[in-house]
């Protein structure tokens, strides 16, 4: 086992790689705490990292299993000076920095499936959730919420999700440091969002459509009114929001909703 100082280290100080850190042993969402946090004048950039939660959420009012000690689960507060039409591209600017960073540390290939998840060899390795607070007379915030299996075995995970999840120990047999990889993450994260700042969404999205997993793949696309509709994708366009072209050649905008992988479009 690998012991990890920076870890112990951040609890301690309440800081890691130059960003503010609230630490907490046991939360109901770290995305909650961000939340209530950033009401009364949390600084930009401050991360809430738990070691396990008990209500983690995800997309579509999912919960996110998070087994204590093994995982990075926290949320960053962000104020981006953006505009409100471009807030929710934070979340495809989220998965490219959570890729990015990952890989660095790693040395893994990973995939994002649109809009909030991250892939490893098929399986699900982490999943974002932005919020987004509106306080009267300051800027919108965004809180970026992030689960990232790291250290979990097969064996910590739910029958239902052993097929469907991984972890970064599953798939390589390593231990990693967790303190390691989140001071990457958020690093990234900052840097990620600086860039939209400064430049624009053109090239966060050039750089997603590289690990796009569901590019020309078949997908079936639950609505949020329960109709389910059945096509290929076409990946994001240039507004981050996902296009499907059915069987009768329709191409459908996707603003929301489930969706599940089929096969590869031939």
């Amino acid at each position: 086992m690998i012991i990890d100082e920076g870890w112990r280290k951040m609890i301690e100080q309440g800081a890691l790689a130059g960003f503010p850190v609230r630490y907490l042993e046991r939360t109901g969402s770290t995305n909650q705490v961000a939340i209530d946090m950033a009401k009364i004048g949390a600084p930009t950039d401050t991360v809430v990292a738990a070691e396990s939660q008990t209500g983690g959420r995800g997309r579509l009012g999912r919960s996110w299993h998070s087994p204590a000690g093994s995982g990075l689960y926290f949320s960053m507060i962000m104020r981006p000076a953006l505009p409100p039409e471009d807030l929710s591209k934070i979340t495809l600017a989220a998965g490219l920095a959570l890729c990015l960073a990952v890989e660095k540390v790693t040395d893994l290939a990973l995939m994002l499936k649109w809009p909030n998840d991250l892939f490893l060899e098929g399986r699900k390795l982490g999943g974002i959730l932005a919020e987004t607070v509106n306080i009267k007379g300051e800027p919108t915030v965004v809180v970026l919420g992030i689960g990232l299996n790291v250290n979990a075995g097969a064996a910590v995970f739910p029958a239902d999700l052993q097929e469907r999840a991984t972890s970064l120990l599953i798939e390589t047999g390593r231990v990693y440091r967790r303190s390691e990889l989140l001071a990457a993450i958020v690093t990234e994260l900052q840097g990620q969002v600086r860039r939209f700042e400064r430049s624009g969404f053109k090239g966060i999205l050039d750089d997603w459509r590289k690990r796009d997993l569901s590019l020309g793949r078949e997908l079936a696309w639950l609505t949020l009114n329960g109709r389910v509709v059945r096509g290929v994708s076409l990946g994001p366009d240039d507004s981050g929001q996902l296009l499907i072209k059915d069987a009768e050649g329709k191409i459908h905008e996707v603003l929301s909703g489930d969706l599940s992988l089929g096969s590869v479009h031939g």
